[in-house]
């Protein structure tokens, strides 16, 4: 499996992967990016984009939906298996169930064009930031048999097997643990995502939450782990500890 993007993205000048067909806004972007402090790499295929973050080297991709030789949520979802680093899709696409496809195959944010620039290089930032951001001061937490390594952002089952997480899942995850059996709203979950604040008709918290209760819960229809408070947001039910 190719290399996941480093969590010292900190640096100086993180390197974006701009997957899009349209050679117009891949140059306002490289324009835009470079003049704010980030490298640019551009793909205006899926062949192109599978090849270059095989290659190496990318911190963060930002994916148009509608490429000429593959579907954009077929590429995001070979992203998510293979290279698993923070994906923001771009989108002309802008319908709502785009984007909830998009963020059940697990991209970290979703910006509908046309798009203000600002916005999208402070969606870019924050995705980074919380990509880099240090692990606490405990190394694991373990609930239910499951092991989550906050280092390596690897969670196990009690089996030893590695369930794998996208950056998303593994932010979500982790703010639930670490504060188990409290009642976390939609705003507090959305800014352990996003580094902001649900929209009173955002969806995307809830759509994390599914992804993640298919993966650690032992029937996802009924919930025991993850529990929605109506008109409150989400507990999480399970004891919870540190090693």
């Amino acid at each position: 499996m190719p290399p996941k993007s480093s969590d010292a993205v900190a640096a100086a000048q993180p390197r974006l992967l701009l997957v899009d067909d349209d050679a117009d806004i891949l140059a306002l972007l490289v324009r835009y990016l470079g003049a704010n402090g980030c490298k640019t790499a551009t793909a205006a295929s899926a062949a192109q984009a599978r090849a270059t973050v095989a290659a190496g080297g990318i911190d963060l991709v930002l994916l148009d939906l509608g490429l000429p030789d593959e579907d954009g949520l077929s590429l995001l979802r070979h992203l998510q298996t293979q290279w698993r680093g923070p994906v923001i899709v771009v989108s002309g696409r802008g319908e709502a169930v785009d984007r909830v496809v998009g963020l059940e195959l697990g991209a970290d944010d979703y910006v509908a064009k046309p798009f203000d620039l600002r916005e999208l290089l402070a969606r870019v930032r924050s995705v980074l930031r919380r990509a880099a951001a240090p692990a606490p001061a405990a190394e694991c937490l373990a609930f239910e048999g499951f092991r989550l390594d906050l280092s390596a952002r690897r969670l196990t089952d009690a089996t030893g097997t590695e369930i794998a997480l996208t950056t998303g899942e593994f932010q979500l995850l982790r703010a639930l643990l670490q504060r188990p059996q409290q009642v976390l709203s939609r705003d507090e979950l959305m800014t352990a995502l996003h580094g902001r604040e649900a929209g009173p008709y955002d969806r995307t918290i809830d759509v994390a939450i599914g992804r993640l209760r298919r993966k650690i819960e032992a029937d996802p229809a009924a919930p025991g782990l993850i529990k929605a408070v109506r008109g409150a947001g989400y507990l999480f039910a399970a004891a919870v500890s540190a090693r």
